[in-house]
This record gives C-alpha cells, sequence and structure tokens, in this order.
C-alpha cells in the first residue's frame, strides 16, 4: 500500500529532465503490459501504441508542436504570456523514445457492450491505459511527458493513422536526472492545486448536505499526499 501511495502521489508529468539512456526492452515491455491491462468498454481494448524512435518523424512531430504552441500563447491573458513562453511543455526531441497511443473506434464492431449509449466510452477507455503506463513508469523510475499541445490532425498525418483511429495520447518516455517535488507548473506558479473538499458535492450538482464529517476529514487530510513524497528524487539508478 505504501508503494502505491508513493508511485500515485510522486507521478509527474516529466519535459526538461531527460537523458538520452534507452529504455532496456524488458522494463518497456512492463509498461506495455501494463497498459494493455487496463479497463476497457466491453473489453473492447480500443488502443494501440506507436513507438516512436525515427528522428524524422519526432523532428515532424516538433515542428508541429511548435506551430500549435505560438498559436497558443496568444490564446492567454497578456499577463500570463510572459511565464508561458518561459515554461517548457515539452521533451519530443530529447526524450530516447516517444509513444503514441491511439484509439481504434471501429474495435469491437459497430456495437459494443456499454457503449451503447455513451459513444465515448472507447476514448475513456484508452485513457485508462495512459494512465496505467503512466504509474507503471514511474514505478519503474522511467519518466513520462504528454504533449497535448498539437492537433490531432497533424498528428495523424504524421503518424499515417486511419481515419477511424485517433490519438489520444503523444508521450515522452525515458530515464531523467531527476523527478521534481512537485507538479512543475505548480513550482513555477502557474497554477495551485485545488483543495478536493471543493470539488465533491452530495447527490445534485452543488449540494453538499448531510456528508459534514466527510468534508471535515478532507480538509484535515489535506496534506496528507505529503508523507510519500520525499523531496527530489534521483531516477538514475534503474535497479
Amino acid at each position: 500500500m505504501q508503494g502505491f501511495y508513493e508511485t500515485l502521489f510522486n507521478r509527474r508529468d516529466v519535459r526538461g529532465e531527460f537523458i538520452s539512456d534507452p529504455i532496456p526492452d524488458d522494463i518497456l515491455a512492463k509498461l506495455l503490459i501494463a497498459a494493455h491491462h487496463a479497463p476497457s468498454v466491453g473489453l473492447s481494448q480500443p488502443w494501440n501504441f506507436i513507438l516512436v524512435q525515427d528522428v524524422g518523424v519526432k523532428a515532424a512531430v516538433h515542428e508541429a508542436f511548435c506551430e500549435a504552441n505560438g498559436e497558443a500563447v496568444a490564446m492567454f491573458p497578456e499577463e500570463k504570456q510572459g511565464l508561458y513562453r518561459q515554461l517548457k511543455l515539452q521533451g519530443i526531441l530529447d526524450a530516447p523514445l516517444n509513444l503514441c497511443i491511439t484509439c481504434d473506434r471501429k474495435r469491437g464492431g459497430d456495437v459494443v457492450l456499454g457503449r451503447t449509449h455513451q459513444r465515448d466510452m472507447d476514448v475513456y477507455s484508452t485513457v485508462c491505459a495512459v494512465q496505467n503506463l503512466w504509474l507503471a513508469a514511474r514505478a519503474e523510475n522511467v519518466g513520462v511527458g504528454w504533449v497535448s499541445i498539437i492537433t490531432a490532425e497533424k498528428l495523424g498525418s504524421i503518424l499515417k493513422l486511419p481515419d477511424h483511429v485517433i490519438p489520444i495520447a503523444y508521450l515522452c518516455l525515458g530515464y531523467v536526472k531527476f523527478f521534481r517535488e512537485q507538479p512543475e507548473l505548480e513550482e513555477k506558479g502557474w497554477e495551485n492545486r485545488r483543495p478536493v473538499e471543493e470539488l465533491v458535492y452530495t447527490d445534485q450538482w452543488g449540494s453538499r448536505s448531510g456528508e459534514q464529517a466527510l468534508f471535515k476529514v478532507l480538509a484535515a487530510q489535506r496534506d496528507w499526499p505529503q508523507q510519500f513524497i520525499p523531496g527530489e528524487i534521483s531516477a538514475t539508478d534503474k535497479t
């Protein structure tokens, strides 16, 4: 139980700390198997895993990111644009391995158990696979960064995805110099974690009646995760 919570609360979105050491095949296999054991609607397993190592493909993805990132900065208030430009938001060229996790929207046929009335359950299932891989990677001291500032259309074109297959997560994977004690965006003042008790309702949206004891416990245990975070964690020891 201790190890699980340490892995959970020390998971980080890695951008600028990658080193060039390759991930051994036996470790990579564990991460992919962990992802493949995620829950999926109707056991449809809609995911595929595209390993991206080719320099040319990574360069094309990086170019698409730069284009989207240039557009993104103008979307934020002027007072945040300076900080935005200072943030490193990807490690596409730095990480030894890039990985695209996709969702095949035809997997399982026209009618999939559990997807009859919520068509996006296949997408949510694929996100579960992403989370499984991310937590397994952290347990193996492998850093992961999710690159979301890129259009699905550009990514699909670069990776030659069929029309019925959509990219869900473009990830950068590799060993790192260290894992940060806090998420980088929190560390650099972009945003802070909201108190969980403010996000919990009972029975209906906005209602907090009948569970006052729980809200007090949530508030009292707000700093509980800190006991599992030992500080700046070296990840260069891969054993």
